[in-house]
């Protein structure tokens, strides 16, 4: 058998070494696992996980798949925070790249995100807008269709309004903290409070977008309650916010004497809620709101149905119903 030099050796081995991880990676690959099995490829992009809200979805969307393992496989991918708009554009091209056959999309802005899921589209894939709803007009003006599939927020804020209302005099005087105010969802939610104070004959004597965080809407409403001593409630457009305005009550010494309400019915409020510490918060079932999203997606993929928007449920949540 003819030896190599020494060195000649080294450089063979280390050629092989780098070799075959990319042999073996080019032969199991997932694309061209899914590729041979046949089964239709999911990528579910949501907002901050962060959030526990999107936590959950992310858990329930995952334990469909589990139990659907012969139909399709999934990605979940998710952002830094609610206003990192750059990296879930990012994720949309990444998914494009990888030639998924579907994309279920949480939108972290109604508007800029159209640009990215109308090149998706393009692309032969499918597209189910969830949770918030991307703007009409851009749409329109974009050539785009895409189906939405989620709540209908300005009711379901009305309803948590409505019920706050029955604890305030009329004339008291409230705060909203809003999400991001280019998001559809933290629109109408703004929209639907209003609605419920107007109704009731209850002051808005602020509002301010803490831009779906705690620790944002904490020193957003220490700031409120310093301005407004005699604020009698905070209506928070998410859960993370109305935990961020409750430790600011809490701080400001007026456990009891400010109201709070949320929407979105995560597990740390609902103990406050029990302990009386926050009022009511609304549940849209976000552990089965990526897999009405996934369900519609697969309906289209299989050639079993056509795209078209679907309303999901939103119930209101307090202290009795726990």
């Amino acid at each position: 058998m003819k030896k190599f030099p020494p060195l000649l050796s080294s450089i063979f081995s280390l050629f092989a070494l780098v070799l075959t991880p990319l042999v073996f990676f080019s032969c199991s690959g997932p694309e061209e696992e899914e590729a041979e099995s046949g089964k239709p490829e999911v990528a579910l992009i949501m907002k901050s996980l962060a959030n526990e809200f999107f936590k959950t979805m992310e858990d329930g969307a995952k334990a469909h798949q589990s139990e659907n393992t012969d139909s399709y496989s999934l990605i979940t991918n998710g952002i830094r925070n609610e206003t990192d708009l750059a990296q879930q554009v990012a994720l949309v091209e990444q998914m494009v790249a990888r030639g998924v056959d579907a994309i279920v999309i949480a939108p972290a802005d109604s508007k800029a995100l159209v640009p990215a899921l109308k090149k998706a589209q393009d692309a032969g894939i499918t597209v189910i807008n969830i949770d918030n709803k991307l703007d009409e007009g851009v749409l329109k003006e974009t050539g785009t269709a895409i189906s939405f599939v989620g709540p209908d927020n300005r009711e379901g804020a009305r309803t948590v309004g409505d019920e706050l209302a029955k604890s305030l005099e009329k004339g008291a005087k409230v705060a909203i903290l809003e999400g991001v105010p280019t998001a559809f969802n933290a629109q109408q939610r703004r929209a639907g409070f209003e609605d419920a104070m107007k109704a009731a004959g209850v002051e808005v004597v602020t509002v301010q977008s803490a831009q779906w965080e705690m620790e944002k809407a904490n020193s957003v409403s220490a700031a409120i309650l310093t301005s407004h001593p005699d604020l009698a409630a905070i209506l928070a457009s998410n859960d993370n916010m109305a935990l961020g305005a409750a430790a600011a009550v809490k701080a400001a010494g007026k456990d009891g004497l400010v109201k709070i309400v949320g929407f979105d019915n995560i597990s740390a409020v609902q103990g406050m809620i029990r302990d009386g510490r926050i009022l009511a918060t609304a549940d849209q079932h976000g552990d089965q709101l990526a897999v009405f999203g996934i369900e519609a997606c697969l309906k289209i993929v299989s050639g079993g149905g056509e795209a078209a928007d679907r309303k999901t449920p939103v119930d209101l949540v307090t202290k009795k119903t726990l």
